[in-house]
């Protein structure tokens, strides 16, 4: 094993980097769209707009994601076929096209429309480019690059967020010009592919050496590439002979091999344990989360800054400590510690749910006409909690002792009663508070806090190390199929963790929700202790030695060595040697261990004349 690309290099050349910035703006994309629902939705939602049913509201968040899973599966095969490079610029495409239509939508079936679009291009991108840039990285940044994709996908959050805060105020419109202007940073990655290379590994494969040759000496710096190049040859060789072993499909060779398989498994766990945390609940619903939490529609499309930002600032801290602490601690700690801040989210809201303002059940409202209001008031509720789960009523109160249940006009006004509008009024009266879809609560900064621990948590490893890791467990044969699955079981699984928490919360309460979060998180440090391997500072053909068992290495081994004209090896007991009875003739006296932990055996290569 060629050891020189695992090796340190000091003095990386910046076209690397600005290689690694074009590629992971894909992760831009994502973030953005990603952080724009959760203040769009808001707005979209009301009467003004579209008014939207519970189910909607997931159908139109979730359509990205289902959209994503899908084509996350074909861009595998757009991968090898058309290269890396262009399959990230078609996704920067099809993105600009799906946010031209949102911003545009008519009505909510448009809407659902341009969000599949998005999402097909999201899926495209995020299976993409993590493969594009592990490929053309040096081994010794590739982790602290792959997870340059997780500081873009927080800085994307992070401008939604300032988008959706300046357009709040535009109740009809606003939500539009936050969607149309998701397509502004597909247009800048279209235009900065066009001066990117294609992935060295990529041009290898096709037998593009001479390209493949250039490339490397402009992410490298160095006028020999010669030792690097011909690794890459000679582990395209391997895994063109592995996958044409016994013909059939290439994920049907990666079921069939055990160390691929065992690769895939852990990939593909790492992606499912990252979803079922509820990290896009999180992100999808952060400002639906505040505003259940007690805090106005105004303010929580602005307080969506507070988590956003931290998971931004907390992404450095993963660039920082992934080639220091290593892939799979950092993702452990990570875990533990989103595991802690779910349970900050889940007590915070389950304080608000037992001590939640009590309705003044003898206290009378009043139609316009004098007579008495029944609906909502009428209803058995005793508590502001069990009055808001009804989505045409709200809470009331001048004065918590006199706090009724009143039928909602919008998220500001009563349609009638005390807190309805007194005149012209847009607002209502001086002294009377209205709640709809919240409840006033002392606990509102637990909601906050455990929103930034969350993210500050995730940010540095459970965010991108599964991205880093599956770019990196895969032999050459198998790694756009390898990271295709992975990544569509993420979309599948972000689909459906998102598709389904407004249910949740209404069926199985707010706080019994991240409960059943948080046990996941647990689940998911067993799994990653027992099935995840480390792979810092290794080459990408070496990790794929980190699956398999002695006698699997041994095997390789012996290909190897077949394949350069050895007809066979013996194994023979060192001490004996010397007055052994075997007449060895061979082509080289080199020293080779069969297995690479033993040293109480050699293995040989001779000639078919060697007598034994």
């Amino acid at each position: 094993m060629d050891k020189k690309e695992a090796q340190p290099k000091k003095g990386h050349p910046v076209f690397v980097y600005v290689l690694a910035c074009f590629a992971t703006t894909g992760g831009l994309l994502f973030g953005y769209d990603t952080g724009i629902v959760s203040g769009s939705m808001l707005l979209i939602e009301t009467k003004e707009n579209f008014d939207l049913s519970t189910v909607w509201k997931e159908a139109i968040v979730s359509a990205t994601i289902g959209a994503a899973a899908i084509s996350a599966l074909f861009a595998g095969f757009l991968t090898d076929f058309l290269g890396r490079k262009k399959t990230i610029m078609i996704a920067s495409v099809v993105f600009v096209i799906g946010a031209v239509v949102m911003g545009a939508a008519p009505d909510k079936n448009v809407l659902l429309v341009g969000r599949i679009v998005v999402g097909i291009g999201i899926g495209f991108a995020s299976m993409t480019v993590p493969v594009y840039v592990a490929e053309a990285a040096p081994a010794d940044i590739r982790g602290r690059l792959v997870t340059l994709n997780q500081l873009f996908i927080t800085i994307g959050i992070v401008i939604s967020s300032l988008i959706a805060g300046a357009f709040s105020e535009m109740k009809t419109t606003g939500w539009r010009y936050m969607l149309g202007l998701a397509g502004i940073p597909g247009v800048v990655q279209f235009i900065g592919f066009i001066f990117m290379p294609e992935s060295p590994r990529w041009l290898v494969l096709r037998g593009r050496f001479d390209q493949a040759r250039d490339v490397l000496k402009q992410i490298t710096g160095q006028e020999d590439v010669e030792d690097a190049l011909e690794e890459m040859k000679r582990a395209v060789a391997e895994s063109t002979a592995a996958r044409g072993d016994g013909g059939g499909s290439v994920l049907g060779k990666m079921l069939t091999t055990p160390h691929v398989r065992r690769a895939l498994f852990a990939g593909a766990g790492l992606q499912f344990f990252q979803q079922l945390c509820g990290i896009n609940t999180v992100i999808y619903y952060s400002a639906s989360i505040l505003k259940l939490a007690g805090f106005p529609v105004k303010f929580a499309i602005w307080l969506v800054m507070v988590p956003n930002t931290i998971n931004f600032l907390a992404t450095f801290i993963g660039l920082y400590l992934v080639e220091r602490l290593g892939r799979k601690l950092l993702t452990i700690i990570s875990l533990a510690g989103v595991a802690i801040a779910l349970a900050v989210l889940a007590i915070g809201f389950q304080l608000s749910y037992v001590y939640s303002p009590e309705l003044n059940t003898t206290f009378v409202e009043f139609y316009g006409n004098g007579s008495t209001i029944m609906d909502c008031n009428s209803q058995a509720y005793t508590t502001c909690e069990q009055c808001i789960e009804h989505k045409d009523c709200g809470f009331c109160y001048d004065d918590l002792t006199r706090a009724t249940c009143l039928p909602a006009k919008d998220d500001v006004l009563a349609k009638d009663g005390r807190c309805s509008a007194v005149g012209n009024s847009t607002e209502v009266a001086s002294g009377f508070h209205w709640s709809q879809g919240y409840c006033p609560t002392d606990y509102t900064w637990m909601a906050v806090l455990g929103l930034g621990l969350f993210v500050f948590a995730f940010a540095p490893g459970l965010g991108p190390m599964p991205w880093t890791i599956n770019s990196e467990i895969y032999p050459l044969w198998a790694r756009s199929t390898g990271t295709s699955i992975a990544t569509a079981v993420n979309w599948i699984l972000n689909l459906i963790i998102s598709f389904t928490f407004l249910t949740l919360t209404e069926t199985i309460t707010k706080h019994g929700t991240f409960w059943l979060y948080g046990s996941f998180c647990v689940l998911g440090i067993i799994f990653v202790f027992i099935f995840v391997p480390e792979t810092k500072n290794l080459s990408l053909e070496e990790v794929e030695l980190m699956f398999m068992t002695k006698k699997e290495r041994a095997s390789k081994d012996f290909k190897e060595k077949s394949a350069n004209g050895f007809v066979m090896e013996i194994n023979v007991p060192k001490p004996d040697v010397e007055n052994s009875d075997i007449n060895i003739i061979s082509p080289a006296s080199t020293y080779n261990n069969a297995d690479p932990t033993s040293t109480n055996y050699y293995s040989t290569p001779v000639e078919s004349s060697t007598k034994l």
